[in-house]
């Protein structure tokens, strides 16, 4: 488990899971997971702002669908807030406005309402915020 949580940063709840499909008991999931996190394997500050810089550059996802996935794993509102800070403010708005202006130039529709559904729904799904996705549609779609 030392090797599974060391080679990349693991939050409690994955490491729970992976002990769960080892077949391990409760007391040894216990004795393990306390382990790792006296030993510092398990760190959930570090994990959350590490998955906050990873899926910010290299997967382009918005801090909605991050605090999502970090709520998915169960790390707490306070936690998620200070890994969110990782995110600088100018970058994030230039890396939304690229991301928009590459979709927008690739949807292959005529402009009208599918081509705007289309944006929309992409920029949504990567985890955007809608006024930053609509105050874009705007601006592209005149």
């Amino acid at each position: 488990m030392e090797y599974y949580c060391s080679y990349q940063e693991r939050c409690y709840k994955e490491v729970e899971e992976k002990l769960f499909l080892l077949k391990a008991s409760n007391l040894e999931k216990e004795k393990v997971l306390m382990y790792l996190i006296e030993n510092n394997f398990i760190n959930e500050e570090r994990f959350a702002k590490s998955f906050v810089r990873g899926k910010f550059n290299y997967k382009n996802w918005g801090k909605i669908r991050i605090k999502n996935e970090l709520k998915f794993r169960n790390l707490s509102n306070k936690l998620i807030e200070i890994a969110l800070k990782e995110i600088d403010e100018n970058n994030y708005v230039e890396k939304f406005h690229l991301l928009a202006e590459k979709n927008w130039e690739t949807i292959k529709e005529r402009k009208g309402p599918k081509k705007n559904k289309k944006f929309v729904d992409f920029l949504s799904r990567k985890g955007y915020e809608s006024h930053l996705i609509y105050e874009k549609l705007r601006e592209l779609d005149n």
